[in-house]
């Protein structure tokens, strides 16, 4: 129910909460790069064979990747969660597709205490306007243009072009 492999996919990108089996099995069928975070259900780092792209920035042939794992602490307890005051991209180089698990703050957030972006987000996308930014933790599909940067929430799989 996670992935339906198809042909001329260049990379797979994960947007956290996707078990390592998951990324296994799409690892071995693709044979791809994958790209990924983890989300506030994930607990264990990744397979071999996948990149984490948290606080990181890769290149895939021209296109820039950069990444930021987790969400809001929403609770006292759990791994891959941050205060507002814990991210900071002030100093992240630009990408052209910055992948998340987490949102900007009010950008799909949702009327609950858990879905709620990241203040952080904001202003990366406001001083480098990346070109995407995906992201996954609101169980929506929906796409909202933050200046000249589309803000994209996926929830299952989607074949996106660059």
């Amino acid at each position: 129910p996670y992935w339906h492999p198809q042909e001329g996919v260049d990379a797979v990108i994960s947007l956290g909460d996707v078990p390592n089996e998951v990324l296994e099995k799409a690892r071995d069928s693709y044979r791809c790069p994958i790209f990924a975070v983890k989300g506030n259900h994930d607990s264990t780092v990744f397979p071999d064979g996948i990149t984490d792209l948290h606080a990181k920035v890769c290149s895939l042939g021209a296109v820039t990747l950069g990444g930021f794992q987790g969400c809001w602490k929403y609770k006292p307890v759990g791994y891959f969660l941050y205060e507002q005051d814990e991210v900071n991209l002030s100093d992240f180089p630009r990408v052209d597709l910055f992948i998340a698990h987490n949102s900007p703050c009010g950008i799909h957030d949702r009327e609950d205490a858990v879905h709620h972006g990241f203040d952080a987000f904001n202003d990366y996308i406001a001083r480098v306007q990346p070109v995407l930014f995906l992201h996954g933790h609101h169980h929506a599909n929906k796409s909202t243009m933050l200046g000249k940067t589309e803000c994209r929430g996926i929830y299952g799989q989607q074949v996106i072009s660059l």
